[in-house]
């Protein structure tokens, strides 16, 4: 691949482009085609390749100025866009809808951030783009005659995964449970979510526990023991393998969520 771009920090993100290539997210990829969205939340790896040089706008955006959990009920996007392990985090978007979402990107570009209410501006029009793509990826369903053949069984995995990731990360577990071997779990996985079972388990580990560190005041090693951790120092390895950064710089980075104050 000729062009790259890479990112990853403690903002979530939205990228807009148009043309052909690959994404990579934490290591799992995803080819892109045509007129595209992609979501990203906190310290994921995000790399999107191409062979020819292809325009990425990115709009950043930071908990402390938009909670997506405080805010999910106004956009219907909790789970939808972001922090989904189970749906793809890209899609293509029809000329009509693309030109819509770039055309509130170039609002908000053109916002005076010194101007009075234009903080209320800016998060309207980032509600918009949230709200709008949510209705279109919720259009989304599973295609073609293998995806519906196996879609039923998926859905059983995907709540066995809900149920028990937090006591066992074991891929022959859950393959015993579906009454299948786990070679074949594995190719049914790969073919519907392009990542195996062991990486959907780890991601919703990891999915949790990002949660856990930004939307309570719970301590690390509290949470360590919530995720049914030995103790902290594992917790913080395994969490630093994934994301690249400790669980300590991860909430120093991203703040502790409006959210957290709820459950007082």
């Amino acid at each position: 691949m000729d062009f790259e771009n890479v990112y990853s920090d403690s903002s979530y993100h939205i990228f807009l482009f148009q043309g052909y290539g690959k994404i990579t997210v934490d290591f799992v990829e995803y080819d892109f085609q045509g007129r595209t969205v992609l979501f990203s939340s906190p310290f994921q790896n995000i790399r999107i390749t191409s062979n020819s040089i292809i325009d990425v706008d990115v709009l950043e955006f930071h908990s402390d100025f938009y909670c997506i959990e405080f805010h999910k009920k106004e956009v219907a996007c909790n789970g939808l866009l972001f922090n989904n392990i189970y749906l793809f985090p890209q899609f293509q978007l029809s000329e009509e809808i693309f030109n819509e979402v770039s055309d509130y990107f170039s609002k908000i570009m053109k916002v005076d951030s010194q101007e009075n209410l234009s903080a209320s501006i800016l998060q309207s029009y980032l509600q918009l783009i949230l709200a709008i793509c949510s209705k279109e990826k919720n259009k989304i369903l599973p295609e073609g005659k293998a995806v519906q053949e196996n879609f039923n069984e998926l859905i059983l995995f995907q709540n066995l995964v809900e149920t028990h990731f937090l006591s066992n990360r074991e891929l022959t577990f859950y393959a015993d449970l579906l009454h299948i071997a786990p070679n074949t779990l594995s190719k049914k996985i790969k073919l519907i979510f392009n990542k195996t079972p062991s990486q959907i388990i780890q991601e919703r580990v990891i999915l949790e526990a990002k949660k856990q560190i930004h939307l309570t005041h719970r301590s690390i090693k509290e949470i360590a023991a919530e995720l049914n951790f030995n103790d902290e120092f594992h917790f913080s390895k395994y969490f630093k393998k994934y994301t690249g950064v400790s669980p300590s710089f991860f909430r120093k980075a991203v703040g502790i969520s409006p959210v957290a104050d709820l459950d007082k």
